[in-house]
């Protein structure tokens, strides 16, 4: 066992000893945490304005504080985007994270110093949890790499932007330096398809043993890997022994590695965002992530059928239940306040609390009452491929609203398959009933003859790929939005069909 080995053992035991003391005291702790936010921002412009000086419970908090989207807290954001200090948090931030915004371009996401601090521990704790439930670390000793954004930051007003991803970059601990890949000048390379060809020849005879990112950019990085070397991504890197992921579910990717990898690998899910670092997977046995409650977040929870109501209610640790779907509302060491990350999650334990991420409050099929979610589409996508042994690469749901020929309305699914199914019939109907026995109103639609069954329309190969490059969001921490309530992905995805 090598020193580097024996001390990742030593740290990951000593970590694991501080993470239960606040697991056992979780609602203890988020009280202590929602006191010390209220006092550190009494002070600042959000905090005078929204009377923190006489906040001490959440009741308070929730008749002075109202859930806002970032488009509501803009007018405070553009105060510190032009340099005012003290509005959301003393001072000012040391970053913002620089993210595509539906309806308001570009939006600017502010990162203290007290709020990057607790993103690094996440990730360290992530992979350090990996250790002392497993006892395997000698993947410490090998490479890693992590497909991010350029590290090349711009300045607004003297403060430093760029993506998460990129800024993480620069907070990457002494110990492992040595081990990361790629060098600085390939990731700093801004053209994805030309940074990945450059990953691959930086990686391909090195000893790979821990590989992170979003799943569909490093499948990317797998398949062009394959295609240089002939190689299944496993007889290449004999000791990759971790995927490390986050940004969206893994499941309906996790056939397409195994083939890829040609054999199964341990993987471990993150659940970071530029607005905090939530979640992450604490067992390779159980099911959900670790809810992270001591790194300067609060959290409050909506249920999702309630979200889009006048008053919904505002529940906090102590009233959530196992199996709802709620929107989560945070509150920041980075100046957040009651803010709507879009995220619903799924609560799977409450000792301790655990979370499945359910999918986007705006991304959902609702056009004739049936409120599908992400989570819903993706589960039933795996008992599909799972039933007839395909394989897709990557997929998206849409309505049809307006079929021609009198039809009646259905979803349309477009799907890019790695590998056809044997009988199309046949996992059209596993997808459909699987989507029925999720989701009660699409059952009931079906049944009542509103609906017809679902209909597939097949994307070309590099589809997608095409598709997220034409609206410049290849790479990074872009993602295909998995189902929508209009036609916009669907009518673009249309040129890149299967006739």
């Amino acid at each position: 066992m090598s020193i580097k080995t024996f001390a990742a053992k030593i740290f990951a035991h000593r970590i694991d000893k501080r993470t239960q003391k606040w697991v056992q005291n979780p609602i203890a702790t988020q009280e202590k945490v929602f006191k010390e936010l209220i006092q550190k921002a009494k002070s600042t412009k959000f905090g005078k304005d929204h009377g923190f000086g006489f906040v001490h419970h959440h009741n308070d908090f929730v008749k002075h504080v109202p859930i806002r989207d970032y488009e509501e807290l803009k007018t405070y954001v553009n105060l510190v985007v032009n340099g005012e200090e003290d509005v959301l948090w003393p001072g000012l931030p040391l970053y913002f994270a620089k993210t595509s915004g539906t309806t308001s371009g570009a939006k600017y996401i502010p990162i203290t110093e007290a709020s990057i601090k607790e993103q690094v521990k996440a990730s360290r704790n992530a992979i350090l949890n990996y250790i002392h439930e497993t006892g395997k670390a000698d993947f410490v000793t090998g490479k890693m790499i992590f497909l991010q954004g350029s590290p090349v930051l711009e300045e607004k007003n003297g403060i430093k932007l760029g993506r998460l991803s990129g800024i993480s970059a620069h907070y990457v601990p002494n110990y492992l330096q040595k081990n990361r890949m790629p060098s600085w000048e390939t990731n700093c390379i801004e053209d994805w398809e030309t940074k990945v060809n450059a990953i691959v020849e930086e990686t391909k005879n090195e000893d790979m043993t821990v590989i992170a990112g979003i799943p569909s950019w490093v499948q990317m990085y797998f398949e062009k890997l394959k295609k240089n070397t002939n190689q299944h991504i496993g007889d290449l890197f004999k000791n990759f022994e971790l995927f490390i992921y986050g940004g969206v579910n893994y499941e309906p990717y996790r056939k397409k590695f195994e083939t890829l990898i040609g054999r199964k690998v341990a993987s471990i899910e993150l659940f970071p965002a530029s607005e905090g670092f939530f979640a992450y997977q604490n067992s390779q046995k159980e099911k959900g992530m670790l809810l992270l409650l001591d790194a300067g977040i609060f959290y409050e929870f909506v249920r999702t059928d309630e979200f889009f109501t006048e008053h919904p209610k505002r529940h906090t640790l102590k009233d959530v239940e196992i199996d709802v779907d709620y929107v989560m509302i945070i509150s920041t060491n980075a100046g957040l306040w009651a803010y709507n990350l879009g995220d619903t999650i799924r609560f799977v334990s409450l000792n301790p609390f655990k979370i499945v991420v359910s999918g986007r409050i705006k991304h959902f099929i609702s056009a004739f009452g049936e409120h599908v979610i992400a989570k819903e589409v993706e589960e039933a996508m795996q008992i599909a491929t799972n039933k007839t042994n395909a394989s897709v690469s990557e997929f998206t749901v849409a309505p049809q609203i307006s079929p021609e020929d009198m039809q009646l309305p259905y979803h349309e699914w477009f799907i890019e398959f790695e590998k056809t199914p044997d009988d199309m019939g046949k996992f059209i109907t596993h997808l459909d009933e699987a989507l029925q026995q999720q989701n009660s109103y699409y059952y009931d639609l079906i049944v009542g003859k509103v609906l017809q069954p679902l209909k597939i329309t097949s994307i070309q190969q590099g589809g997608f790929m095409e598709y997220m490059k034409s609206i410049g969001k290849l790479g990074g921490q872009n993602k295909v939005q998995r189902l929508s309530n209009d036609r916009k992905v669907a009518d673009a995805l249309s040129k890149y069909k299967i006739s």
